[in-house]
């Protein structure tokens, strides 16, 4: 039974330094290269076109686009269009202030360094060693595979929209490039739907969907290869980084060994063969007769002496054998102790990780909480600007009445010397009713007092 392996990564800058994301979001011209770069703002989006459609390339013959256009860059935008146009409208309309209003979503979410602009996926099913004998023909049939694993993906996660996908068929093994937008509805803050990596893509709901979308795409392999194939066990925890050297070298080796399990075999049967020569060649030893002049001579037969030059060739070629079938053996030794030794450190190694990443989560959480405390408080704030000004007006009709009351009749003059008196006017509103030519009076430092 053939056994494939199978994987779906989402890019993320969890291995990028603080410093490196900051970079990432803020200098335009400057962002960061490390490997699981998210999507942060339209530098990076640009560099995952230019990647994933290969457009540095002339040929196009490997690259196939099943899901968009020509341009991920276009492509998201107009999906942004889709998702949030109508939500940045109405959540315009709702505010007093311009410069609380939201002019294009995209642009927003590029120029913010605490949310990503949208998210890429890479599916893989089967491995280099898998592929390395399979035809054009053969490979390209994965298109079908990919084309289903998009509808699939879309169905399984809602909130998640795909603007393009392309696979790849110019590397070691086919893979899918999926670029999308996840976002959040209901919001009482901010617009109603928004951008939402980590809303929609948690640490429960991600492996409820690697295996969700593993078993999904095993079978439409099955279906369109008319193949009855597995998938290899899926392996627990994170994906290891180790040295590509040495797991160069280390595959070389297994190689060589998987190609001397046969030599070994045979050299088996040599010894067992070298095992029956040798009670020959004691036999033959054994019956030497002495020469007739001195009995510290033996006599042998040309025949004798022929079986016994074989019996030192074959054994000479043996024991070179078994001592190259031992060096492998010996160095096969060191890397399954080398690997050893690198499994307790990973093991190390993610539980820290771990540690970190609940550390981590903790404080996402406080800070989704302190978040949306700032946007309540930016809402009050609106709310007492609106009411600052509604005062503001209506004061400055008071002082106008007063104006003309004051031209008009002097019934009205103990009047305002009594809201003098008793500090409700000042001597600036005085000087301003007294003018009866004043403007309109902006009492701001009055509101400020």
């Amino acid at each position: 039974m053939v056994e494939l392996s199978y994987s779906l990564h989402l890019s993320n800058d969890r291995n990028k330094s603080k410093k490196g994301r900051k970079t990432a979001k803020k200098n335009e011209t400057n962002t960061t290269s490390f490997s699981n770069n998210a999507i942060q703002n339209y530098q990076n989006l640009s560099k995952v076109d230019k990647h994933n459609l290969r457009k540095y390339d002339n040929d196009q013959d490997l690259i196939y686009t099943i899901l968009g256009t020509s341009s991920i860059v276009e492509d998201t935008k107009n999906l942004y269009l889709i998702l949030f146009e109508r939500a940045r409208k109405k959540y315009n309309d709702k505010q007093a202030r311009n410069d609380r209003k939201i002019d294009n979503y995209f642009n927003h979410i590029s120029n913010d360094d605490k949310r990503d602009l949208a998210c890429e996926i890479i599916i893989e099913l089967g491995d280099m060693d898998f592929w390395a004998d399979k035809d054009d023909g053969f490979r390209k049939k994965m298109i079908d595979v990919f084309r289903e694993q998009i509808d699939d993906l879309e169905e399984l996660v809602p909130n998640f929209k795909i603007a393009n996908a392309t696979a790849h068929f110019d590397e070691s093994s086919p893979h899918l490039h999926i670029v999308g937008v996840p976002f959040k509805e209901g919001m009482k803050n901010g617009m109603e739907r928004q951008i939402g990596k980590s809303d929609v893509f948690t640490k429960t709901s991600l492996v409820n969907i690697q295996n969700k979308m593993r078993e999904y795409c095993i079978n439409s392999f099955n279906r369109i290869y008319n193949l009855d194939y597995t998938l290899k066990e899926k392996e627990e925890g994170r994906n290891v980084d180790i040295n590509v050297a040495n797991m160069n070298d280390y595959k070389k080796f297994k190689r060589e060994k998987e190609n001397n399990k046969k030599k070994l075999e045979e050299l088996n049967s040599k010894v067992n063969d070298l095992e029956d020569k040798s009670n020959q060649i004691v036999d033959i030893i054994d019956n030497l007769k002495p020469t007739m002049i001195n009995k510290n001579n033996f006599t042998i037969s040309k025949d004798e002496l022929e079986e016994i030059k074989k019996y030192i060739n074959q054994t000479k070629n043996t024991t070179t054998n078994l001592k190259d079938a031992n060096e492998i053996n010996v160095i096969l030794d060191k890397y399954d102790q080398d690997l050893l030794n690198h499994s307790i450190e990973i093991k190390n190694l993610e539980q820290k990780i771990k540690t970190r990443d609940n550390e981590i989560d903790r404080l996402k959480s406080n800070l989704d909480i302190e978040r949306d405390r700032v946007d309540e408080l930016e809402d009050e704030v609106s709310r007492l600007e609106q009411t600052l000004n509604y005062f503001k007006e209506l004061w400055n009709k008071f002082i106008k009445f007063l104006q003309n009351k004051f031209f008009s009749s002097n019934k009205y003059d103990d009047l305002i010397d009594e809201l003098y008196n008793n500090d409700i006017l000042d001597k600036k509103d005085m000087s301003i009713i007294e003018n009866e030519y004043a403007e309109t009076y902006e009492k701001d430092d009055e509101f400020e007092r």
